[in-house]
């Protein structure tokens, strides 16, 4: 797993609240990365004083009663991350696992505020800050478990190797790619196969190879130099965005204690494929397609892409 590097803990400037916010998109590794580093930044080594959950299913397999008497006078350890999952450590041997799904977000502020409409956890530190959980949609889970049985945790015991992780190998993507007969776009979407792939770097990964996405699995599998090439860009893809800390498909908002804005950006990074149908491809000119496979929406270039 990345550690936070310095010129990305820059980026989290003094502001008297933070909400690290994502909108209309499912975060994957390289936005998680980045929240899991700022929320490292902001929270490790604060005591927990006070618990507030207002969302009974949020996590999951506790009542609401149980899991703030858990965590209440504990303190956060560590902040980390596993495929799309971040990894809150406590003092009290627990690790609160979370997914952001699609509407989830943090909110952090140097002093108490008045909860949001949309605040369905908060944490109050004995230093008189305060850490909240946003979720418009109510579709982000947690689950608080054993930090010494994390590997036994289904979410995490499930995944499989990280782009970016020694484990990757072309020899290990030869050797699942084989195995599957699914288009080569859905099968980088499962978890169990790549952890942290989604539909923006999945999309982003195959035009970078040059490979269609409705080729078969197995067929990559077969071709020595399209394999090479497809393990390549899945690593430089997902190294790229984590260095520009995912800022393209992410929005941060800083906001004042009162709730105004004071200042917001959306990254500058422009993708080659992803969510540009109908526009030209930035390599050949020609028109960027837009198909569906597995109810999810696949951009490539036919040209640049066989």
């Amino acid at each position: 797993m990345d550690g936070c590097r310095s010129d990305r803990r820059a980026s989290a400037r003094s502001a008297s609240v933070r909400v690290l916010f994502q909108r209309h998109i499912m975060p994957e590794l390289p936005e998680v990365d980045h929240v899991a580093c700022l929320l490292r930044r902001l929270v490790c080594g604060k005591r927990i004083a006070s618990v507030s959950l207002y969302r009974d299913g949020l996590i999951r397999g506790l009542e609401p009663r149980r899991f703030e008497s858990e965590v209440q006078g504990s303190h956060i350890s560590a902040v980390d991350r596993r495929g799309k999952y971040i990894l809150v450590y406590l003092s009290n041997g627990k690790t609160l696992i979370v997914h952001l799904r699609m509407t989830g977000s943090f909110v952090y502020g140097k002093r108490d505020w008045q909860d949001r409409q949309f605040t369905r956890l908060v944490f109050r530190f004995d230093d008189g800050s305060k850490l909240g959980y946003e979720d418009v949609r109510n579709l982000g889970v947690m689950k608080l478990a054993q930090t010494d049985r994390l590997s036994e945790v289904k979410e995490l015991a499930e995944l499989g190797p990280e782009p970016l992780s020694p484990e990757f190998t072309v020899d290990y993507l030869q050797n699942v790619l084989a195995q599957s007969r699914r288009s080569i776009k859905e099968f980088l979407l499962d978890q169990t196969k790549i952890a942290g792939l989604g539909n923006i770097y999945a999309a982003e990964a195959l035009f970078r190879a040059g490979i269609n996405p409705t080729k078969k699995a197995f067929s990559i599998a077969r071709s020595k130099e399209r394999l090479n090439k497809l393990h390549r860009s899945i690593y430089q893809t997902i190294s790229g965005a984590i260095h520009s800390r995912g800022d393209a498909a992410i929005h941060f908002h800083l906001l004042d204690a009162d709730g105004s804005i004071v200042s917001e950006g959306a990254g500058g990074e422009r993708f080659f494929v992803y969510d540009r149908e109908g526009e030209p491809c930035l390599v050949c000119g020609s028109k960027i397609r837009r198909i569906k496979q597995g109810a999810r929406s696949t951009y490539y270039c036919p040209k640049c892409q066989r």
